[in-house]
């Protein structure tokens, strides 16, 4: 299948290169043996050009576009698809990249050749493109796809590929109008019906959208066990976890062995926080061989909630891919230093798992400069950033990281121009707005700007707790102090955070109201009694 063609290790080079595509490879291999990622894509690449063999092509593209190259990977595609014009491999790696690269008529063309070329439908090859369009930029993919859908219009499968795809978009308007067209030419395929319940829900109306898959259920003698698999879904968006439960054991009585069920089964019962039963869920997933890094990373997560460090990173480092394999391998790091007192060997546990996992390599170099900087490596962890945002100069995540670690280390004004750079780089974009606007609040007396900013961050982001905390310090700066009281209550109630704590009591003394402020302390130390931020209030504001 077409979904395929993304998966498998990387192929060896052709022994059979020329002496100067040799020279090439050879660096690139020393470079990846000194963690210089950037360069030993480059260094693949020239032995692509350089080469005749598609395969030297093949494993130029995969390693430049398995650390996120792009530019490289783009490059070594286009080589290969020179060298092996019938790949459909090359020309779906060419494709992609250049979609992600903004070449959208040449990702467009491209796309749709390989949609029409081959044994399959060509809808149904339309259909197969969805999880690799999905691994892009949500709105871009949902564009090139009602681009390529139009000659379909009386394709379901056209219709329901769309459909998804303007869901990922967070256009649940077209994804209805989709999904009933779908419906209306294929009534008896479920799918396009749980997408358009789907896009109930996610459009706001819960409530319409479980009656709608309710309705499915109920109006079939034998029900289709994803139907219901759908409903409990919907049923845990809306917080009834009973219900969603109730759903999930009625699959099971029906299909004993279906692992998916088991797992939502054993995730209800962790959100739920019935460890007991939850763990016991798990173990039994684990037997299935199905879901296993899921299983795995869940244990760990029990496991680590019960004080169970050893236990917990044991099962964090077998945690080896999916959606949990960073955030697994950054928490046994942690308990690795923290919990076992060996920094050294935290890292060189980040170091193993890059080698063994070269796709992960630059999240692992991340890990290891977020794992320094919490050990107060200053100078370490921004060496290490450096080479990050060398290798991810478009992550805005890695740029906001490496400007707060500027912050941490007292470069107040370095911090500030790494903030105004990437709101620059990304205007609309409310962490990085918010980022600086809090920065100017709080290290300058620059309040206007500060507020400028984190106003138009809140209109990006007007539920986050974060932006919220952030109007009320910069009102609470500019001396309006009841209004950032009601800013700061209201951040508090949806994400009762220690700084925010601390944000709350300076606003209380502000307001001569000592009593309630002191009870705002010690409350929030008895919950987070080592906050160094609450700590250094109470010095401040209530010596003894």
């Amino acid at each position: 299948m077409l979904l395929m063609l993304l998966l498998g290790a990387t192929a060896h080079a052709d022994d059979a290169a020329p002496s100067g595509a040799s020279a090439h490879l050879l660096a690139a291999e020393l470079a990846l043996s000194r963690d210089e990622y950037l360069e030993a894509a480059r260094q693949y690449q020239k032995a692509a050009e350089l080469s005749n063999s598609a395969e030297v092509a093949r494993q130029a593209t995969r390693v430049a576009f398995g650390f996120g190259f792009s530019d490289e990977a783009l490059a070594a595609a286009k080589r290969w698809l020179e060298l092996e014009p019938d790949s459909d491999e090359a020309l779906l790696y060419t494709a992609q990249l250049q979609l992600r690269l903004g070449q959208d008529r040449a990702a467009r063309r491209n796309f749709r050749t390989l949609v029409e070329r081959g044994d399959e439908p060509p809808d149904q090859r339309l259909l197969s493109l969805v999880q690799v369009l999905s691994e892009e930029n949500a709105r871009n993919g949902y564009e090139l796809m009602r681009a390529l859908a139009k000659p379909y219009k009386d394709s379901a499968l056209a219709h329901y590929a769309t459909g998804v795809m303007a869901l990922q978009a967070e256009d649940t308007g077209d994804a209805r109008e989709r999904a009933l067209r779908a419906i209306e030419l294929d009534g008896e395929w479920l799918k396009p019906k749980l997408l358009y319940a789907r896009a109930l829900l996610l459009g706001g109306d819960a409530d319409a959208a479980i009656d709608y898959t309710a309705r499915i259920i109920g109006d079939d003698p034998d029900p289709d066990p994803d139907a219901r698999m759908e409903l409990a879904l919907m049923f845990m968006a809306a917080d009834r976890n009973d219900d969603a439960l109730s759903q999930v054991n009625q699959i099971l009585l029906e299909q004993p062995s279906r692992a998916d069920a088991l797992r939502m089964m054993a995730i209800i019962n962790f959100r739920e926080q019935n460890f007991d039963a939850a763990w016991d869920d798990f173990e039994d997933l684990l037997a299935t061989r199905r879901y296993t890094m899921d299983a795995l990373y869940y244990l760990a997560r029990i496991a680590d909630f019960r004080g169970q460090f050893d236990k917990a990173l044991r099962l964090y480092t077998e945690v080896a891919n999916g959606p949990n394999v960073v955030m697994s391998q950054r928490r046994a790091s942690a308990l690795i230093a923290f919990e076992l007192a060996d920094p050294d060997a935290a890292l060189e546990h980040l170091d193993a798992f890059a080698d063994n996992s070269p796709r992960h390599a630059i999240d692992m170099l991340l890990a290891k400069a977020q794992l320094m900087a919490s050990l107060d490596r200053y100078p370490e962890s921004l060496e290490i950033y450096d080479k990050a945002v060398r290798y991810r100069p478009d992550d805005e995540g890695t740029v906001l990281g490496r400007a707060e670690l500027l912050l941490r280390m007292g470069r107040l004004d370095d911090a500030i121009t790494a903030y105004r750079r990437a709101v620059k780089r990304w205007p609309d974009s409310p962490q990085s707005l918010n980022a600086l606007g809090y920065t100017l609040a709080d290290r300058s007396t620059e309040y206007r700007e500060a507020e400028r900013l984190i106003r138009k961050a809140l209109k990006y982001d007007p539920e986050s707790p974060a932006i919220i905390d952030s109007l009320g310090w910069v009102l609470h700066k500019r001396g309006h102090h009841a209004a950032a009281l009601v800013e700061l209550e209201k951040a508090y109630a949806a994400f009762p955070d220690h700084e925010v704590a601390a944000h709350i009591v300076e606003v209380l003394v502000a307001l001569d109201r000592r009593p309630e402020a002191r009870v705002m302390l010690e409350t929030a130390l008895e919950k987070d009694p080592d906050s160094k931020l609450l700590a250094d209030v109470r010095e401040r504001l209530f010596p003894e």
